[in-house]
């Protein structure tokens, strides 16, 4: 049987790519989406074209229940998950000054990016350990798609910038507790990536970006992302836990 990712937030733009990454690493995909039904059967038929199964299910990760119940889809559908890859998030509604932005939004950003992920990922750990020790499969694994943010100040949207930083710290939180069941758990950190959540932004940065902002003058694409978490999904990184991985075109660099 061939392995199964469950990607959450893979309608579109970096969890499509992931999606289709995978498929061409001979995975079997679970798309979740939230509201956007027509954009997850694309995303389905495309990995559908790579050979590879695919099934679609709608789960607010907001909702513990509703994260529950995408796990359980996974396994009725499947029976098995061989890796999760924690890749749903919002921005702010508002770019807001950090000296002005409201607790609602605070609450929203965070209840998606952070808690959402947090008590999915404790609730599909469980499950892959009881997969694990019944044999049905080997070694699972699960990836965090943080951001550049988690460590950037962006004083516009600092409830983002919060949230990406929380999970870096629930990257190594569950790589620590989960290491004893050789269960790699691993942060890709997405640079300036071309998706509909930074299409706002897009003349701002292209500048940037032509300016060097980047040592790679380029926008990172969905599939740049993809490719790594692919790498992970190959078991290329099995000795590698509680890492941060940056998929950013050099961002990360300390230049005089």
């Amino acid at each position: 049987m061939c392995p199964v990712a469950l990607i959450t937030g893979s309608s579109r733009g970096i969890g499509r790519g992931i999606a289709l990454c995978l498929a061409q690493a001979g995975y079997d995909i679970l798309v979740n989406y939230a509201g956007n039904q027509t954009a997850a059967e694309e995303t389905a038929a495309a990995v559908v074209d790579f050979g590879q199964k695919a099934e679609i299910c709608q789960a607010d990760i907001t909702s513990q229940s509703d994260g529950k119940r995408l796990v359980d889809f996974t396994l009725s559908s499947f029976g098995r998950l061989d890796m999760l890859v924690n890749n749903a998030g919002i921005a702010p509604p508002v770019r807001a000054d950090i000296l002005e932005a409201d607790a609602d939004s605070y609450d929203q950003v965070m209840a998606t990016n952070l808690k959402g992920p947090y008590f999915l990922t404790q609730y599909a750990a469980n499950k892959m350990i009881d997969l694990q020790q019944a044999g049905t499969v080997g070694t699972p694994r699960i990836v965090i798609i943080t951001s550049i943010s988690a460590y950037t100040s962006s004083t516009a949207r600092g409830e983002y910038c919060v949230s990406k930083a929380g999970l870096s710290m629930m990257t190594r939180l569950f790589a620590d507790r989960l290491a004893e069941h050789g269960i790699p758990v691993n942060e890709i950190q997405p640079g300036i990536i071309q998706t509909d959540m930074t299409g706002p932004v897009k003349e701002k940065y292209d500048t940037l970006i032509e300016d060097g902002l980047t040592p790679i003058r380029r926008w990172g694409q969905p599939e740049d992302i993809g490719k790594a978490v692919a790498a992970i999904g190959l078991g290329y990184f099995d000795f590698t836990t509680g890492a941060a991985i940056p998929v950013d075109g050099g961002f990360h660099l300390h230049r005089l």
